[in-house]
């Protein structure tokens, strides 16, 4: 029996997502055969086996590398912004828009929701916590009205995750995210307090 060693079996998990990432994407999960995935990575089953368990071990790992890369990304727009509010709703906004990305929408907010049931919950309790503090911040600068933070987050987090299904799954994809992002909008205007 070979022994790998760590930095081979970095390498061959790596090449695993990188493959499955990319497939999934062209193909969608249901249409992807393992096999042909092992063989685009160069790769067994055995190894798609040791290190994710099965194809939907596979997807989930697939998503939480993309949910990992889209936290990033909505982040880096809230630490670039001039100001809170304007890192607030841009981040929001950014949600929205992404859901028209051919790789999120096909693994995240298609396939993930078929065979995952959407997003996990460790996921989900990171989402609500992150927007939590950015409310807690808004707050603290008398931007947002007082509020639970925490029920305020659930119920944002909610709304723009439902949204962006709406908009994943509608041929007309464009025209559903100008209609969210006016609903946002009115949505995120009432926040604002008046003080």
């Amino acid at each position: 029996m070979v022994r790998r060693t760590r930095a081979e079996m970095e390498e061959t998990r790596a090449k695993l997502l990188a493959t499955a990432r990319r497939v999934f994407s062209e193909q969608g999960y249901a249409a992807t055969s393992m096999d042909d995935l092992t063989a685009q990575a160069g790769l067994t089953r055995g190894a798609l086996y040791h290190h994710f368990g099965d194809k939907k071990g596979l997807l989930a790992a697939v998503v939480a590398q993309l949910d990992a890369e889209t936290d990033a990304r909505l982040q880096a727009i809230s630490d670039g912004a001039d100001d809170a509010w304007d890192g607030f709703v841009r981040r929001c906004g950014a949600y929205l828009e992404m859901a028209l990305e051919p790789e999120i929408q096909r693994i995240v907010l298609r396939d993930a929701r078929a065979v995952l049931g959407g997003a996990s919950p460790e996921s989900q309790r990171h989402c609500v916590h992150s927007m939590q503090r950015l409310i807690e911040q808004l707050i603290a600068q008398n931007v947002v009205a007082p509020v639970d933070a925490q029920a305020l987050a659930s119920l944002i987090y909610g709304s723009l995750a439902e949204a962006a299904f709406w908009i994943a799954e509608g041929e007309d994809g464009d025209a559903r995210l100008r209609q969210a992002t006016a609903a946002l909008e009115m949505l995120l205007r009432g926040l604002k307090s008046t003080r």
